[in-house]
């Protein structure tokens, strides 16, 4: 018998009692349900017989699950249970009990900035576990980050995940996919070939989001977010709230930078970027840590050229060699190289994070031709929080290369209605796909032709004019 969402007494999904009804939309609904042999609380997505028909979205949907089963880390929502041949297809994921960061900040206003990077640090964990099994979120967003109330910070909804070990080719190339908001502009254009750089923009623009309020690129449409984008046409998160710090500010502008070659790598790199300091591995297995990797005390060397062509060695603490680099004391930085001892691996400035910011300014996408007719997706922007707590029992980490923060003193191509729709967030509020005309590029043999013809019209025009006013007045003496 199907599910009844509008009834009010208890039901249940599969072995599941439900409890009470966390969202509604027109995919189908969210409810809290308790497991009746374990007592387990979850958290239960429910799809419409209607919805379940579609089998590309049935697909996505298995895809979710399998994706969320995949990837255990204590900052991704877990998948339990799923059921995809019943009538009412659902999915079981751990209760989170806490709120989104969307309704967060509508509700509270800009976070503190150790507050944000905190639990944007929390994100990068989670995502580089999903990254190092080869997926790629596409959908990061305030609205897909759930807080618990002890500060546990968990990314959710991967219904548009990108499973480079089992693709299912429900994206077509060529097609966007995502929140336009916060997704990179190549994922606009092209969904299918999105990696990590796309999930690392979309983490510098949901912590724009967390220190402003303010929705990136702000109420615009997707063509107009689009080509913003591309221009890096967004004021420094600095800009709308002085509490942000210089380095923090250039840390978002640059994994929001419009070339994807500019952004950080990976989510390591990016927190790097945001507190200035390398994050090195916990653990070097049986191998004993390099014998420069922790240095004793605040000390660098450099080696750099004069202008006379002649090679320098110095030496410095971080601010030191910072101020001295900013005042251009040894030249031109992109020159210089930076180790920690005398005789160690001499580097670029890039390689170190305290002195990236010096040497990588953020840029916009590289100017080509985009075909008309791209069509995106869009999932909404506007807010809605979906509750769904901590599994019992700790997560040890045993990722040598897993992230860790300590902090220290945000012409239409015709419709298909069979390709790409979803539940948003913890809201099951569906938009469908939304045909957009990008960036429409006309060719310059066309440009001329147009050129000759406009000014042509304007030709005879002009001779018509003068003959009627030279014959005109001899006519009406007639």
């Amino acid at each position: 018998m199907p599910l009844d969402a509008r009834a009010l007494g208890p039901h249940h999904v599969g072995e599941y009692e439900v409890l009470a009804k966390i969202a509604e939309g027109g995919m189908g609904a969210v409810y809290k349900a308790r497991h009746p042999g374990t007592g387990q609380l979850v958290a239960i997505k429910v799809l419409p017989p209607t919805t379940a028909k579609n089998p590309v979205l049935m697909r996505r949907f298995e895809q979710e699950y399998r994706a969320a089963a995949a990837i255990d880390h204590p900052n991704i929502v877990r998948a339990l249970d799923f059921c995809g041949n019943c009538q009412n297809p659902f999915l079981v994921m751990e209760f989170v009990d806490g709120e989104s960061l969307g309704a967060k900040v509508d509700r509270d206003g800009p976070m503190t900035e150790e507050q944000a990077i905190r639990i944007i640090a929390q994100v990068c964990q989670g995502l580089h576990k999903a990254h190092k099994l080869k997926m790629v979120h596409r959908d990061v967003k305030p609205d897909n980050i759930l807080l618990t109330a002890d500060g546990v910070a968990k990314l959710t909804d991967l219904g548009l995940v990108k499973d480079a070990e089992n693709e299912l080719n429900l994206t077509k190339t060529g097609r966007g996919l995502g929140t336009p908001n916060y997704m990179a502009p190549e994922q606009f254009r092209d969904a299918k070939n999105a990696d990590v750089r796309c999930d690392i923009y979309s983490l510098g623009a949901t912590l724009y989001t967390l220190l402003t309020a303010e929705t990136p690129f702000g109420k615009v449409g997707p063509l107009d977010c689009w080509m913003r984008k591309q221009r890096n046409d967004l004021p420094a998160a600095r800009e709308l709230n002085p509490a942000v710090s210089e380095r923090v500010s250039w840390a978002i502008q640059r994994a929001m930078s419009g070339d994807a070659a500019k952004r950080p790598g990976s989510c390591k790199e990016f927190v790097e970027d945001l507190t200035g300091v390398s994050i090195r591995p916990s653990s070097y297995g049986s191998e004993p840590p390099p014998h420069d990797s922790v240095p004793a005390t605040d000390l660098w060397y450099l080696v750099y050229r004069d202008e006379e062509g002649e090679t320098h060695t110095v030496k410095g603490t971080t601010d030191a060699i910072r101020k001295a680099l900013k005042e251009g004391l040894l030249g031109d930085a992109s020159n210089v190289r930076a180790g920690r001892s005398k005789t160690g691996q001499f580097l670029v400035l890039s390689s170190y994070p305290e002195f990236r910011d010096l040497v990588i300014a953020p840029a916009p996408m590289p100017s080509t031709s985009t075909p008309v007719g791209q069509a995106m997706r869009q999932t909404p922007v506007p807010r809605t929080s979906t509750p769904l707590t901590p599994p019992p029992g700790g997560h040890r980490r045993s990722d040598p290369e897993a992230v860790e923060y300590h902090p220290t003193p945000r012409p239409v191509n015709h419709y298909d209605p069979t390709e790409d729709y979803r539940p948003v967030g913890g809201s099951t509020t569906i938009r469908p796909l939304i045909p957009v005309a990008l960036a429409p590029v006309m060719e310059e043999d066309t440009r001329k032709r147009v050129d000759w013809l406009f000014w042509g019209g304007v030709l005879v025009v002009a001779l018509a004019t003068a003959i009627a006013a030279v014959f005109l007045p001899q006519l009406i003496k007639f």
